[in-house]
């Protein structure tokens, strides 16, 4: 990392011409991939990725550049280059920098790069084995292992100076299924910001089997109808729909510009009574926690919807200034080739008063959506297509037989006051979120909740 008069002097060119506000990010991080098909391992990768950001804006106006060479020359040359396209009016600044502490609250046991690769692989065979050996359905499995180390150092022209260490563990495990010409597949992928003590509180095989058992399940199954019906979507990776629907509209990157349809919406009623959501960055040790965000903001937990009302939006400080708001500790970014903007970190929907069963025994007819797969939206309109990966029929108030194909199509404004179940069993998945700044780690969340009247794509029932 770079030293503190250094930084300093790059604020001061960074401002020279007359910005408001000036930062430096400082990136050092260590990474390790693995993957792994038919038990061997098709490529590993290890390797060190350095460098530093600059960002500097006045009012509502922002330039970012970024460098690998950290020499002094280059860092005062690229800040005087970045800062002419702010403003042209010379004027003389100092800047003292003073280090910020932070209460760190994610425990690392195991450093991932204080154990050797053939471990890591060790692991990954055991993932294989298990997921292969499942079912002579199983004709494929790949498994990838991935770990890194992030160290930032964050510093602005407001004195703020602090640094921070990420260390991030992730196995991901997908099994296909081939069985009379149809091949499905079933995916798990566990991680936290934790180091390589993960696998000693998870049960890696058991996540293998998990995949192995979602892919025969689907091979066999019959083809989705299609229609609007009640869907219960379980918890877990459920809560991708609200992270996707609801939650990028949320952002106030969109919010700002006044493209989402959550805009000017605070105070108002956006949910049915039952839902309360929350972005909480500071679950210990969850994949989408830190201990600061990317503008060196303390992490907190964030309400955005409570009992249906809307409450807040994530905020990061540049869109914060467009809307008049602080930043909620939001402010996120891949590397330090991006510049930071709002984004989610651990979202989940808060859990209710019912159980999965009478949530299911209280609907007559509709989807049980047990595993959820990727999708998109649209956040000025909330348009939203999501795929089911394991799904099953409900008739009668019971749990009927597995189909295959269905996807969830929908408004997100339209699908959160249509929740009218929320189940008491929250848990969470781990997932990979794009954006303008980048792909990052975030946890979605939910226990089981009921939509009704939902539309389902799958296929038309032949009359």
């Amino acid at each position: 990392m770079l030293n503190k008069s250094l930084i300093e002097d790059v604020l001061n060119a960074a401002l020279s011409t007359g910005g408001a506000f000036a930062e430096v990010f400082i990136e050092d991080r260590l990474n390790t991939s693995i993957g792994m098909v038919g038990g061997k391992v098709e490529k590993a990768i290890s390797g060190r990725d350095y460098g530093v950001g600059i960002r500097i804006y006045d009012g509502i106006k922002s330039v970012y550049a970024y460098t690998n060479d950290s020499s002094k020359e280059n860092l005062i040359r690229v800040a005087k280059e970045t800062a002419t396209a702010v403003k042209d009016c010379e004027k003389d600044i100092h800047i003292n920098l003073m280090r910020n502490h932070i209460n760190n609250i994610h425990n690392i046991i195991i450093p991932p790069n204080d154990v050797q690769n053939l471990d890591k692989v060790d692991l990954m065979r055991r993932a294989y084995c298990a997921a292969k050996n499942y079912d002579e359905v199983i004709s494929q499995v790949r498994v990838r292992y991935l770990d890194y180390e992030q160290n930032v150092l964050i510093a602005n022209s407001e004195g703020l100076f602090v640094e921070d260490k990420r260390v991030r563990t992730r196995t991901s495990i997908e099994a296909v299924a081939s069985a009379n010409g149809e091949m499905q597949s079933g995916y798990f992928g566990p991680g936290a910001h934790m180091g390589f003590e993960f696998y000693e509180k998870i049960n890696i095989e058991e996540y293998a089997k998990e995949a192995a058992r979602i892919a025969k399940t689907m091979v066999f199954a019959k083809p989705c109808p299609s229609g609007k019906m009640a869907v219960v979507i379980d918890n877990g990776f459920g809560g991708v729909i609200f992270h996707e629907a609801c939650g990028h509209g949320l952002e106030a990157t969109s919010v700002a510009k006044k493209t989402s349809v959550f805009t000017g919406k605070l105070g108002e009623k956006i949910a049915s009574e039952v839902v309360t959501a929350i972005d909480d960055g500071t679950i210990p040790n969850a994949w989408g926690s830190q201990n600061i965000d990317d503008e060196g903001t303390p992490m907190r937990k964030n309400v955005l919807i409570e009992n249906g009302i809307l409450k807040g939006y994530l905020v990061d400080k540049l869109n914060g200034i467009k809307m008049g708001m602080p930043s909620t500790g939001s402010g996120r970014r891949q590397s330090y080739k991006y510049a930071p903007t709002s984004r989610m970190t651990n979202t989940y929907i808060a859990p209710g008063k019912e159980s999965l069963e009478e949530i299911i025994v209280n609907t007559e007819n509709g989807l049980y959506a047990k595993y959820m797969g990727g999708g998109s939206v649209n956040t000025a309109t909330g348009d939203f297509n999501f795929t089911v990966s394991e799904g099953y029929l409900i008739k009668n108030g019971k749990i009927d037989i597995p189909v295959r194909g269905a996807t969830l199509i929908g408004k997100g404004p339209e699908i959160l006051k249509k929740i009218d179940m929320v189940g008491n069993n929250l848990d969470y998945g781990q997932g990979m979120c794009g954006s303008i700044s980048g792909s990052i780690p975030t946890n979605v969340g939910q226990p089981a909740i009921r939509v009704q009247g939902i539309t389902v794509g799958g296929r038309k029932e032949e009359r």
